[in-house]
């Protein structure tokens, strides 16, 4: 709708993956290259960590289109799989035709395909995204998979794909023969400010933009709401085009973007973060030193020393709060006790000068 009104040739912030569209930041640039080298050097295990929404997908599949007709590749999706519907999945995924009906069958297979491969002087890549959805029994099934190799040579690449918290899975006691298989490890965070802003020009003349569409300060915004994620960036800049469009405004401001955030109902970044779980601030000491006895750091750390203060505060406030209304309440019953004297002690007087 809005395209033909902005100039431009294809909507600029689609939420799906596309590797056109893929601006490499700094620590885009460096994750590409380091995971690129461990897949051509054959690394074996490498792990691709992120938040939701900081383009790992996008990277991904700009990196596989580098790789060329040497490697051949396979990308599990979604791998919440029982064992044989996995084995199936990845024989498809291989164009190993021959059917098997038991792992055993299709271990033979398998291992004669990853000779056959390696023969031919190719490399053979098995990518798991959503690996935090990985069960522990097909972690443990991947891993024997990786024991299928000749000396000194790598029959199987894989590539771990996943959110922050598959490195607590990995931590788990029953995955530490796989946690120290993994040669590379690389955690891609959000885009910061300034990136914030090159991510969208880069789009908008992609898309075919010839002049500026956003201004300083709306991309300011698009930062604070997004938190420098790249789908809620994409998310909040094609509403704000649409808003745009609709109020015939060929430039995007501050207001815009706050308004579009409403509508999306995306509160402010750092809102979003859930708020510490309170302690008396005996126990946030307690706590605070604990900690950094553990770490071998100094026992109050400003932000812990601050958060303390902020607890205290807090106690004391409350506390206040309670003696005041314990002093408004007194001080109601003594007036109504000093009505009651006063009001005796003229009725006493009425009667006792009262003429008979």
């Amino acid at each position: 709708m809005y395209r033909a009104f902005f100039n431009l040739k294809e909507k600029p912030f689609q939420i799906t993956t596309d590797s056109r569209f893929l601006w490499l930041g700094e620590k885009h640039k460096e994750a590409f290259a380091t995971l690129k080298y461990g897949i051509l050097d054959d690394k074996g295990f490498l792990l691709l960590t992120g938040d939701v929404g900081t383009g790992k997908t996008t990277l991904i599949n700009a990196l596989v289109n580098t790789l060329g007709a040497k490697v051949i590749l396979a990308k599990i999706s979604d791998p919440k799989l029982d064992e044989m519907d996995f084995y199936r999945l990845l024989a498809n995924e291989f164009a190993i035709k021959q059917p098997f009906a038991t792992k055993g069958e299709f271990l033979l297979l398998f291992t004669e395909f990853l000779e056959k491969a390696h023969t031919g002087g190719k490399q053979v890549l098995l990518i798991a995204d959503e690996a935090q959805r990985l069960s522990p029994e097909l972690l443990e099934d991947i891993r024997h998979l990786s024991n299928i190799e000749k000396e000194h040579v790598k029959l199987l690449n894989i590539f771990f794909v996943g959110q922050v918290e598959f490195n607590n899975s990995l931590l788990e006691k029953r995955n530490r023969a796989i946690r120290q298989r993994i040669t590379i490890h690389y955690s891609l965070g959000a885009l910061n400010e300034l990136e914030t802003g090159e991510y969208i020009r880069h789009r908008l003349q992609v898309a075919g933009a010839i002049e500026e569409i956003f201004s300083a300060e709306a991309l300011h915004e698009v930062f604070t709401f997004s938190g420098g994620a790249p789908r809620l960036i994409n998310i909040i800049c094609d509403r704000a085009l649409l808003t745009g469009f609709v109020e015939s405004k060929r430039k995007i401001d501050a207001g815009m973007i706050t308004e579009c955030a409403a509508e999306l109902k995306i509160s402010p970044y750092a809102d979003e973060e859930p708020p510490p779980k309170k302690q008396e601030p005996a126990a946030a000491a307690a706590a605070a030193e604990s900690g950094a006895a553990e770490q071998g750091k100094a026992p109050a750390a400003p932000a812990v020393q601050a958060a303390a203060v902020r607890s205290e505060l807090e106690h004391i406030q409350m506390n206040m709060t309670g003696v005041r209304k314990k002093k408004s309440g007194m001080w109601g019953i003594f007036f109504i006790y000093f009505s009651l004297i006063l009001l005796i002690g003229a009725l006493c007087a009425y009667f006792f000068y009262l003429p008979y």
